[in-house]
């Protein structure tokens, strides 16, 4: 066992007798946890050498290394902590004690972090012990959300071979609005302006992808440029989505209770959401039925957005007409496909370049036309030789709304433009 493990069993056998309340941030633990890191120093004779400047009057470098070891462990989340608090880490794994994974912009790395067997199980517990969630032999996964909003991902053994598959996935808060993507190259400058005029002219969106491509990150960006009037609510299994808005609701699923009883899923939450007088509906992600409640929604009237695993912006298509058949036996292609062709205005496709580095592959919009079957669209934006391209027409709804007086805030301003008028 290490030294920080040793003393920071001290300190919770004390917070356990002691009824004390533990917290990274607390003065009072991190006043704690000094005094016991001094304590064990002075008791096994280890020497202090000269302060280092950014330390604790009195604290030299070891011994301050020391004292964040111990706060990572009884306050954080012990060797993952580290990288849950590096910027440049978007997302963390674990296979296996010796197989910890970050993935920084894009690009896979195996870090030299090896955590025993057991502690791998004590930390998924500290994970989930303020999320409301569990995991067990019935229930051997779990989707949840960290309080720094990451989503966390655990499939336990028998499911996994030998030990507990943990995944991270972190959010960048610094990629705020269309604005910022551009200035990451994700887009240009002439389909952020299109994208920001798409929303206003309030446009029914769908972002489609591959895992990990920053289809969250994109919906967050769109949702930046509805009007400050406008009442957003999202609908997530877990909270992912990171939206500043003036009115906004944000609802997820919830799990059903050890009885069987108490589940809330995608579906039933996008039937309460049309009931909470939403300007814009807004669903994380469509895997089944639920997208015929979306559907319903975007074909009345309502303006939303959805993200999508797809290969392709066509393929986001096909799928968005397939997933409402789960729904049940009396839902056909004869309705689907017309509505899915009239309700949706755009989908953004996004994807990853060779090193990584995420950006909108291309953006098409059917026409509402359909033809044997297949919705037929057109290209908008495409990438050809790097370059995002604007090649069609723009979107009959987007043409309709120009005619109209424009929104008072609807004008898109370049990223550094916006920060200058804040």
């Amino acid at each position: 066992m290490t030294v920080a493990n040793t003393i920071a069993e001290r300190i919770r056998s004390r917070a356990r007798t002691e009824t004390l309340a533990i917290s990274r941030t607390s003065p009072e633990t991190q006043q704690l946890v000094r005094q016991e890191v001094r304590a064990y120093y002075d008791q096994h004779g280890m020497g202090h050498a000269a302060a280092d400047a950014d330390s604790p009057a009195g604290i030299d470098a070891a011994e301050q290394q020391t004292v964040n070891d111990v706060l990572d462990q009884v306050a954080g989340l012990g060797p993952l902590q580290q990288y849950l608090d590096d910027p440049t880490i978007e997302e963390i794994w674990i296979n296996a004690p010796s197989r910890l994974f970050v993935a920084r912009n894009g690009v896979t790395e195996l870090t030299d972090t090896v955590i025993p067997a057991e502690q791998l199980r004590a930390l998924v517990d500290r994970m989930l012990q303020h999320t409301g969630r569990r995991i067990d032999v019935s229930s051997p996964f779990v989707d949840a959300s960290l309080p720094d909003g990451s989503r966390l991902h655990v499939v336990i053994p028998d499911i996994s071979r030998k030990y507990p598959a943990i995944n991270i996935r972190k959010f960048a808060r610094r990629i705020r609005d269309l604005g910022a993507l551009v200035e990451h190259g994700a887009l240009t400058t002439e389909a952020a302006t299109f994208l920001h005029e798409a929303v206003h002219a309030r446009c029914n969106i769908i972002v489609s992808g591959a895992t990990h491509t920053g289809k969250t990150t994109m919906i967050g960006a769109l949702l930046a440029a509805v009007g400050a009037s406008e009442r957003i609510v999202t609908v997530e299994e877990t909270f992912e989505l990171d939206v500043v808005a003036r009115d906004i609701v944000a609802m997820q699923c919830r799990q059903p209770s050890l009885e069987g009883t108490g589940e809330i899923s995608l579906r039933r939450l996008v039937k309460e959401a049309l009931r909470m007088r939403p300007d814009r509906l807004v669903v994380g992600e469509v895997r089944e039925a639920e997208a015929l409640e979306l559907l319903i929604a975007l074909n009345s009237g309502l303006p939303g957005m959805c993200s999508i695993h797809a290969n392709s912006a066509r393929d986001a298509l096909m799928k968005l007409c397939t997933l409402p058949l789960l729904a049940g036996r009396n839902i056909d292609a004869g309705f689907v496909v017309p509505t899915v062709a009239s309700a949706v205005d755009l989908v953004v496709h996004l994807g990853r370049d060779r090193n990584g580095h995420r950006q909108v592959l291309e953006i098409i919009a059917p026409t509402g036309s359909v033809h044997g079957g297949v919705i037929e669209t057109q290209t908008v934006f495409a990438r050809k030789r790097g370059e995002l391209i604007h090649q069609g027409p723009r979107p009959h709804r987007l043409t309709h709304d120009q005619e109209d007086t424009p929104h008072a805030d609807s004008e898109y301003r370049p990223h550094h433009e916006q920060r200058a008028i804040r």
